[in-house]
């Protein structure tokens, strides 16, 4: 059985308390993130949000925030995806005014964080998915190797560690952000 958006979207509602995605008419439930992911989603939010709101450039979202992305084969609209990045950025241009519903486009940026039971690849193919749609940048955020990988078409991946630096310029001219400054912090 091929599921629609429309179908998730009656599961959603009768389960709002799933995180789930539509891929090629399946529905994906997701469990919750590890602490620590969320944690270092929620800093990458933070960071991003500071420079972005207060220069006006965009909206930064977390992954509850759905996207209605095309579909890469074919034209028809009930085999669209509906996809959820961990983090997200869209341009000002792109979306003028929020909306109280999925949106359908592509984020400019879209970032994956490793979870505890995460696998690469299929992070890595959701990012060449969004790459393929139109995001600019993909970001792979790995807490186990406390790396970043910075993805963009047909370029290779650019591996950033602790001592790098994450700078955007396509995107957030400016804005930088210290590899090290992701990773939550040990208190006393």
């Amino acid at each position: 059985m091929f599921l629609t958006i429309t179908d998730l979207e009656q599961l959603h509602t009768e389960h709002p308390e799933w995180q789930m995605e539509l891929v090629e008419g399946k529905i994906i439930v997701s469990p919750p993130s590890d602490y620590e992911s969320e944690e270092i989603g929620t800093r990458l939010i933070t960071f991003l949000n500071i420079w972005v709101m207060s220069r006006k450039l965009g909206r930064v979202t977390g992954s509850s925030a759905g996207f209605i992305l095309p579909s890469i084969e074919e034209d028809d609209l009930e085999k669209r995806n509906l996809r959820s990045p961990n983090v997200s950025f869209v341009r000002a241009d792109s979306l003028k005014k929020t909306k109280r519903d999925f949106v359908e486009l592509v984020p400019d940026l879209m970032v994956e964080i490793k979870s505890k039971s995460d696998r690469i690849k299929p992070l890595e193919e959701k990012i060449q998915l969004f790459l393929q749609l139109g995001s600019t940048v993909g970001i792979l955020i790995d807490p186990d190797k406390l790396t970043v990988t910075v993805y963009r078409i047909n370029q290779t991946p650019v591996v950033l560690e602790n001592g790098n630096t994450l700078i955007l310029p396509d995107l957030l001219p400016g804005w930088e952000l210290g590899i090290s400054e992701l990773w939550p912090p040990e208190f006393e």
